[in-house]
């Protein structure tokens, strides 16, 4: 089983890319968000990998980071989802974004991403909010491009969230508290009101 690839970015295209370890080229199939991370050609990288074996073949998926591949993990258990569209929503959801929308149950989020209707958003949200990995912020490439574009601008709920994450509370139960503040103080509350109240919500 291959879990890392350390090597030099031989070429790529639309969904994978080759990465050439001592003369060997491995075709990995990644995210759209991993292959804009991935360094220019000729450049070393280090890719997470997940190792699929199937009857007829083997396939290679990378990742940019450990958190995204146990998500690839975790997303393929929610009955209806493969790794097409697991890959499709860490495409569209950075590792930390997931947890939160998991953690706060925002099937809309989950759903942006493409072939996710509101009735697998809703399962992926369901199913993993207990199960989510604890998510790192390292980044495995060598050379990594910026997560800057457009509506990637931080909630006030999602600050919440991470606050009270760093503060040592699990994503889930720092989710649950966010949604029951954000019930109290409603949709349009600050940051540190929400982490105010959501503290009080996990001290009850």
């Amino acid at each position: 089983m291959i879990g890392k690839l350390k090597g030099i970015v031989d070429s790529y295209g639309e969904d994978w890319v080759i990465v050439d370890v001592g003369g060997v080229g491995y075709m990995v199939t990644c995210s759209t968000r991993t292959l804009s991370a991935l360094p220019g050609t000729g450049e070393p990288a280090v890719v997470f990998v997940e190792t699929v074996m199937r009857e007829d073949a083997i396939r290679l998926y990378g990742f940019a980071s450990e958190a995204e591949k146990q998500w690839f993990r975790l997303l393929q258990s929610v009955q209806g989802v493969g790794a097409r569209v697991a890959l499709a929503v860490l495409g569209t959801l950075s590792a930390a974004d997931l947890g939160n929308a998991v953690a706060m149950q925002d099937k809309a989020m989950v759903a942006r991403a493409p072939g996710v209707g509101p009735k697998v958003a809703q399962r992926i949200v369901s199913e993993l909010r207990d199960k989510s990995p604890i998510v790192g912020g390292d980044v495995a490439f060598a050379k990594v491009s910026g997560e800057v574009s457009e509506g990637r601008a931080a909630s006030p709920a999602r600050d919440a969230v991470s606050a009270l994450v760093n503060l040592g509370y699990a994503q889930a139960q720092a989710g649950a508290a966010v949604a029951a503040a954000l019930k109290g103080a409603g949709e349009e509350a600050t940051a540190e009101t929400l982490i105010r109240l959501g503290l009080k919500e996990l001290a009850r």
